[in-house]
């Protein structure tokens, strides 16, 4: 009888150890962390990399097309028209679609020459949530304009 009440009281012991363990080393004081991959940068660092500190103006040159209201925000439509010449010397050097609050604020970048003839993208992006989308235009002689809209996204999206 001793050794059948110790073979029970080892299961026991065996059984409370294996469902305790793993929740004393999982409770922790600290709250998570969102993770972020290795290409997360936030969107002042993404305007910072790009222009290299130079100034960015607004401009009514950018056209940025986006829904007020996405209501999924894996698939948002973004289109970017820029009513600037495609000339040898005078053109649309780059096209940057930007995100101001997603972990990674790069979300999209053309290059473009004169031989593209206009200066437009079109694309679909995702949101991780209701935030401002940026089209940051580059021209040939090194200066940057921009346009930004606002996009509200009710439901999905990522994060």
């Amino acid at each position: 009888m001793k050794r059948r009440n110790f073979l029970k009281s080892l299961c026991a012991v065996s059984a409370l150890a294996t469902v305790a363990t793993p929740s004393l080393v999982m409770a922790k004081d600290e709250p998570k962390k969102v993770p972020k991959g290795k290409n997360a940068i936030t969107y002042d660092a993404a305007v910072n990399a790009i222009t290299g500190g130079k100034p960015v103006a607004d401009s009514d040159k950018v056209s940025l097309t986006v829904p007020e209201i996405a209501e999924n925000g894996a698939v948002v439509p973004v289109k970017v028209n820029v009513d600037h010449p495609m000339e040898e010397n005078n053109y649309v050097k780059a096209i940057h679609i930007l995100t101001t609050k997603n972990s990674n604020a790069r979300t999209a970048d053309v290059m473009l020459t004169p031989m593209n003839a206009k200066g437009y993208f079109a694309t679909r992006i995702k949101l991780g949530g209701t935030q401002d989308v940026v089209a940051l235009v580059e021209l040939s002689d090194g200066t940057f304009i921009k346009a930004s809209k606002p996009v509200k996204v009710t439901i999905g999206g990522c994060g």
